[in-house]
Order: C-alpha cells, then structure tokens, then sequence
C-alpha cells in the first residue's frame, strides 16, 4: 500500500496548492471550500494506507520482485445481501432534499443516514460469535465431549 499512499499524498498535496491558490486569487468561497474537502478527503485515504502500511508491511505488489501467485489468498467476508445501501442513499437523496427545502426534512434525512451507517457498520459485529454460539450445547454420549473439546472458548 505504499504505492497508493504516495499516489493519494500527491492528490491531496494538488488540492492543497489549487486550494490555495484559489483562495488567494479569486476570493471566492464555494470553490476554496470545494477543493478544501477534496485536500481533506486525499488526505484521509493518505492516511488510512499509510498506516495500514505501517501496520501490516510490503504486499507483493509492492515489490518489484514478486511473482503473480503470490497475491492469491483467502478472501475477506464479503455479505451477500445487505438493505442498508438502499436506505443510506434513500436517507442522502431525503438529506439533499431538505438542504434545498427546509431543515426539518435535512434532520429527517440525516437521521436515516445515520442510521444506515450504523446498520452498516454493525450488521455483521457478531458474526463470529454467532458461529461459535451455533454449535451444539448439549448432546448425548461422545457428540458433547468432542464438540465441547473442538469448540474455542
């Protein structure tokens, strides 16, 4: 990930500059806003694969040397069906409405995206909990011995 965290240092260095000097020469305040967020936004993703970097190494695409195989692996959990992304953009289109009619329906709105953040984030919090509460209890003669034994606490 140091590729992208260089790539993405660039991006937001760009955005600082054109934020900057778009500030000091036009004095406007919508476009220095908009490309201050872009500045902000590159600098998180800058950030978030600079630790990860940190944090877990060289991957074999950063290296020069590795071969193909290398790359292949186990998959991370990805979930088959999920409601939340219909509701996090039903709560961002209700969201933009009420910047443009009012503010009571832009709370409405952020409340729904909250809650489809929340849901997102946590729909799947317990899941290796859940398979490890899924094994069986109790049982009759070797079943329980072997399951109990075979189970991680």
């Amino acid at each position: 990930m140091r590729t992208e965290a260089r790539l993405f240092t660039g991006v937001a260095a760009f955005f600082a500059v054109t934020a900057a000097g778009y500030g000091w020469f036009s004095h406007e305040p919508a476009g220095t806003a908009a490309l201050t967020i872009a500045f902000l936004m590159a600098s998180l993703v800058a950030f978030f694969l600079r630790v990860q970097y940190r944090k877990r190494g060289l991957r074999a695409q950063d290296r020069g040397d590795a071969e193909v195989l290398e790359t292949a692996g186990p998959l991370e959990f990805f979930p088959p069906h999920s409601p939340w992304p219909i509701v996090a953009a039903l709560g961002a289109v209700v969201l933009a409405l009420g910047i443009v009619y009012g503010l009571w329906l832009a709370l409405i709105g952020f409340g729904v995206l909250a809650l489809a953040v929340f849901g997102l984030v946590f729909q799947y919090a317990g899941r290796g909990d859940a398979q490890r509460s899924s094994s069986p209890e109790g049982g009759s003669g070797s079943d329980s011995v072997s399951s109990a034994s075979t189970r991680s606490p």
